[in-house]
């Protein structure tokens, strides 16, 4: 079964846009994952193919309709694999993790509702059980940013998608630790050499070294990390 993202949203133009190049792109032409757009303005019922209304209660913006919201949502579920899960991607939302990530690629793929105003009418997130997710303490313009990146971070982790699979094991997160740092050439550049280690040769010895740095970005930069993962 083929991976497939289906994005809902006001403007279909802007995907695939980044997903079009690079690991996604070639993933995308080599049909190891599938993308579907829906235009949430096919489901409107005026000639102004209105979406939104202002919300109950008073107050500044606009709020997308339920049942506009909710007609686009339904077609999109006709379309998709059982068990596909369906998300707003929304700053109120659980945040999006590298363990939920993996998770998601291990799944048929995902239902993505791209939001924009100043949210959508609570009813049909609860009405259709959609799952609000974040991914950071910020605010967008709207939710097709958030939805490509979600959608690549899934992507890269499909079977034969990444160049060197390998890789993915010791990148930031795979084990609950920030990544270690990385050297190339040349040997020295601006007065700074690569650390000895690295060119020994020993290979238990690098290991070693590269577990030592990870922890210690970790504890450094992410103290709430380290504590989750690796306090006893």
């Amino acid at each position: 079964m083929t991976w497939r993202a289906t994005v809902l949203t006001i403007f279909p133009e802007m995907f695939p846009g980044p997903l079009s190049f690079s690991l996604a792109g070639k993933a995308l032409a080599e049909g190891k994952w599938a993308l579907s757009v829906i235009d949430i303005r096919d489901f409107a019922t005026d000639k102004h193919r209105s979406v939104d209304d202002t919300p109950s209660g008073g107050g500044a913006g606009m709020v997308m309709r339920a049942d506009i919201a909710a007609a686009a949502i339904d077609i999109a579920r006709a379309d998709a694999a059982p068990g596909t899960p369906t998300f707003h991607l929304s700053p109120r939302g659980t945040p999006l993790t590298q363990t939920r990530v993996r998770d998601l690629a291990q799944g048929p793929g995902a239902i993505l509702l791209s939001g924009r105003f100043e949210g959508i009418d609570q009813r049909v997130l609860e009405a259709r059980n959609v799952e609000e997710i974040s991914i950071g303490d910020y605010v967008l313009s709207g939710g097709e940013l958030a939805a490509q990146l979600l959608i690549d971070a899934c992507v890269r982790l499909l079977p034969g998608v990444a160049g060197n699979e390998g890789s993915l094991a010791e990148e930031s997160f795979a084990q609950g630790l920030l990544e270690y740092p990385h050297y190339t050439r040349p040997r020295e550049w601006e007065g700074r050499a690569i650390p000895e280690v690295l060119l020994s040769g020993d290979h238990k010895a690098i290991a070693e070294w590269r577990r030592e740095q990870a922890e210690r970005l970790t504890k450094d930069r992410r103290p709430d990390l380290w504590e989750k993962t690796w306090r006893r």
